[in-house]
């Protein structure tokens, strides 16, 4: 009896990890975990048609990893649980750890911009709390509305050039944007410096972010 047990407990965990085989899925996780986007939002972003990411939706829908609403005449969808987000940045991290492949994805892509050394989140919240510096969330602007790390300002990638004056000119730009595969921060960070502004790329993201206030708590508890 304990076996059978067992091969159906296990049976039903494998239908996540089946989900979760496909590379356009983790992509759709990792872009819901930002906040809810509409289909058409979905495929505009990932270069996908419309109808194969809402087979790749539907796919995560029955594994129950997301779900959705109408809208007006759109399906939108977002993470049935932030949990989902959480095992995210875990598969992140295991994958870095774990596969030399990505690291070195990770590396060649961020050659292609300029060099830039990413400020450690430790480092980027005291610096905040001294004021030295300006926290800037370069994702849209219904990203920055689900969630956001606290005192940043929201100045989306393509309206930066528009509201470059706004930035104070003797602090330091932090950018930041989906996490450690986002590249929005890296250009914006290529584009400060290129108009002769101050600016580092915090190399995390509000969920990472969470986690490492999470965690902080958690210690301080301990001691």
């Amino acid at each position: 009896m304990e076996r059978i047990w067992k091969d159906q407990l296990y049976q039903e965990f494998a239908r996540i990890g089946k989900c979760l085989s496909s590379p356009k899925r983790l992509e759709l996780l990792d872009l819901l975990s930002q906040g809810p986007k509409s289909v058409d939002q979905l495929a505009k972003i990932t270069g996908m048609s419309v109808a194969n990411v809402s087979q790749h939706l539907q796919t995560l829908h029955e594994s129950r990893l997301v779900r959705s609403h109408k809208q007006g005449n759109f399906v939108i969808y977002g993470l049935a649980e932030l949990s989902v987000a959480d095992f995210m940045v875990s598969l992140h991290r295991l994958g870095e750890k774990q596969l030399v492949e990505v690291q070195k994805l990770k590396s060649d892509i961020l050659l292609n911009h300029v060099s830039m050394e990413p400020i450690a989140l430790e480092e980027l919240l005291e610096r905040m709390h001294r004021g030295e510096v300006v926290l800037l969330d370069v994702r849209p602007k219904d990203e920055y509305a689900t969630g956001h790390i606290p005192g940043a300002i929201s100045i989306p990638m393509e309206e930066l050039e528009k509201h470059l004056a706004s930035l104070p000119a003797d602090k330091e730009i932090v950018a930041y944007c989906r996490g450690p595969y986002c590249l929005m921060s890296a250009q914006a960070v290529e584009y400060l410096k290129s108009k002769g502004i101050k600016a580092s790329r915090l190399e995390e993201g509000v969920h990472e972010w969470k986690r490492f206030v999470d965690s902080t708590t958690s210690n301080k508890e301990i001691i």
